[in-house]
């Protein structure tokens, strides 16, 4: 069964149920992103013991929202934002970064997860462009760290060269391939009927059911 889909003429205006379900989605991600930062501080002193950056593959873990929130609603914005949402909410429930940090991380995250789909005019919805989304997503991530702390040009420090390519593949394949996958399984269970992403897949599921 195939999920994959281009769009010829994609629907642009978004409906209540769209702001609802990015909404949803942004809020649910933020409990889990304040409970990354909040178990994570451990493994990420390990990681940065072993290889200073390689704690950037636990990125993924909140890079999420804005990729997963796209291929369901499949509207421009909606990865930019869920992943705001996601960023504010966990801003407000506290976290070590503070409110402005974190909102502005959210929206380089977001951004990043947004130009996947958009340089597609948001017509390409598959595995490929979501795992595209959250590596760009890590890229965002990686920048917005790697300015902040005024490292310049020293790509050989903590936030250079390996915590780019930690981050970037921790959120292909967390924000990539795992959201593309629990949207499948999500669909599968009608809780999407209301979107064409999750129609298809109910209609694929059927037809693979009648063969």
């Amino acid at each position: 069964m195939s999920a994959s889909v281009i769009e010829a003429k994609p629907n642009m205006k978004w409906r209540v149920v769209d702001i609802a379900v990015a909404s949803v989605i942004g809020v649910a991600s933020a409990l889990i992103y304040w409970l990354v930062a909040f178990f994570s501080a451990a493994p990420w002193g390990f990681l940065e013991a072993v290889v200073p950056g390689l704690a950037g593959v636990i990125n993924g873990l909140w890079l999420f929202a804005g990729p997963l929130a796209a291929i369901i609603v499949r509207k421009p914005g909606a990865a930019l934002y869920a992943e705001l949402v996601a960023g504010v909410l966990e801003a407000l429930m506290g976290n070590m970064w503070g409110g402005v940090s974190t909102f502005l991380i959210a929206f380089a995250q977001g951004l990043g997860a947004e130009i996947a789909f958009a340089v597609f005019l948001y017509r390409k919805w598959n595995l490929g462009t979501t795992v595209l989304s959250g590596a760009l997503s890590g890229v965002g991530c990686w920048a917005y760290s790697f300015f902040t702390n005024l490292q310049a040009i020293d790509v050989g420090k903590t936030y250079g060269v390996v915590y780019l390519l930690a981050t970037v593949v921790s959120g292909a394949l967390i924000a990539g391939v795992a959201m593309w996958y629990l949207y499948i399984a999500i669909a599968k269970t009608g809780a999407l009927d209301d979107f064409e992403s999750g129609r298809r897949i109910r209609r694929a599921k059927k037809v693979t059911l009648g063969r």
